[in-house]
């Protein structure tokens, strides 16, 4: 096939590019696609902090005919490659029908890409920061993707082994399932802690006190602490925890939010899950209008589904490897039974932090899908 690159330069390209995910997932069962809305966010400089310090450009392939057979996005992210004292270009939400002359295209542009901006390596599936979804599937291509995470086709990382890019780094995801009690072992664990380090849970009631009262805040540069260690992580900015404070608590139930404070009433650790949207995402077909929030707001406040998302767990890097861990879901567990869910999604874990994959130790689990991103010289 012959190929065409085209960088993506008004709006009705860029909702070409959009739009493509979903015209090439339609019909999969296991792709959830995300709402349009959002991405048009995600890529807007005025609206997603992240241009404060990431440039990106878009690309669309097309065929001979004139037909869209993939799309990239590549993205220098200036703030993680001095974090991480690298020279890397990131490539993003690459979507490519099954022929090596389109993604051989897709890459090379990126590649060339980067070298015009001083990069020496390329890495991807990656977005602008740790909030977007990143890694190519690599196992799991039979099970229901989330609302945080990338779906792609089999052949995908068997063209990136043909194009020469190598693993970087792994995550994989559990299904954990919901136990008819807290198990003992964790029970024990919560209590000692508690007593031994002077630590309380705090509950959320005000999604208003929430977003005004600066405890949202606190939860982001808790994050910030926790990530900062794990791979590609950047800290965000104050820009950026205002706008993910406004993105995400609208939609939280906040009997599935868990603080952990010392003595000193101080934050250490979080724990943020809600009920799976990868079904109600599926219907809605990317779209809220118009009858799209309909199908969001039945799985959130409705008739929820028998999974949940666990979006996050933070502990500030001095109270890590103490167990508490286990105080945040002594508090969930009942929470997650009452509310009839069978089994929490983890989402995206690195396969060497063993500190998060210690904390399902006392659960049954069951690891169903794997994430890789990849990397070669340019």
């Amino acid at each position: 096939m012959s190929v065409h690159i085209k960088k993506v330069t008004t709006k009705a390209e860029l909702k070409r590019y959009i739009r493509y995910n979903y015209e090439l997932y339609k019909d999969n069962p296991y792709s959830v696609p995300d709402l349009y809305d959002d991405m048009l966010n995600t890529f807007s400089p005025k609206k997603n902090a992240a241009f404060e310090f990431c440039e990106a450009d878009h690309f669309l392939a097309y065929n001979d005919e004139g037909k869209i057979v993939g799309r990239v996005t590549a993205i220098v992210n200036h703030r993680a490659n001095e974090a991480w004292q690298k020279k890397a270009v990131r490539f993003g939400w690459i979507d490519f029908v099954d022929d090596i002359e389109v993604s051989r295209a897709l890459i090379d542009t990126v590649k060339a890409w980067g070298r015009e901006r001083g990069m020496t390596e390329i890495e991807g599936p990656l977005g602008f920061t740790d909030m977007d979804a990143e890694g190519m599937l690599v196992e799991g291509f039979d099970q229901l993707s989330t609302m945080a995470t990338i779906y792609n086709h089999p052949y995908y990382p068997e063209h990136m082994a043909q194009l020469g890019l190598e693993k970087s780094a792994d995550w994989v995801e559990m299904k954990i399932y919901i136990p008819d009690a807290i198990p003992e072992k964790h029970l024990r664990i919560s209590n000692i802690i508690s007593q031994k380090y002077g630590l309380h849970i705090r509950k959320l009631t005000d999604k208003k006190m929430v977003r005004t009262s600066g405890i949202g805040h606190e939860i982001f540069r808790l994050i910030n602490e926790a990530y900062t260690p794990l791979f590609g992580f950047s800290k965000m900015t104050e820009r950026q925890i205002d706008q993910y404070v406004n993105m995400y608590v609208p939609i939280l139930d906040l009997r599935m939010v868990t603080l952990v404070e010392n003595a000193e009433n101080e934050l250490v650790a979080v724990g943020i899950s809600m009920a799976s949207l990868s079904r109600a995402l599926q219907k809605a077909r990317g779209r809220l209008l118009p009858f799209g929030w309909y199908h969001l707001l039945k799985a959130l406040m409705w008739k929820r589904p028998k999974v949940l998302d666990l979006l996050l767990v933070a502990v500030r890097p001095d109270y890590q490897g103490k167990g508490v861990n286990a105080l945040l879901f002594t508090d969930l567990i009942p929470v997650y039974q009452k509310l009839g869910f069978e089994y929490a999604e983890s989402n995206p874990e690195l396969e060497l932090n063993d500190k998060v994959q210690s904390q399902w130790q006392y659960f049954k689990t069951e690891q169903h899908k794997r994430r890789r991103c990849f990397k070669a010289e340019i």
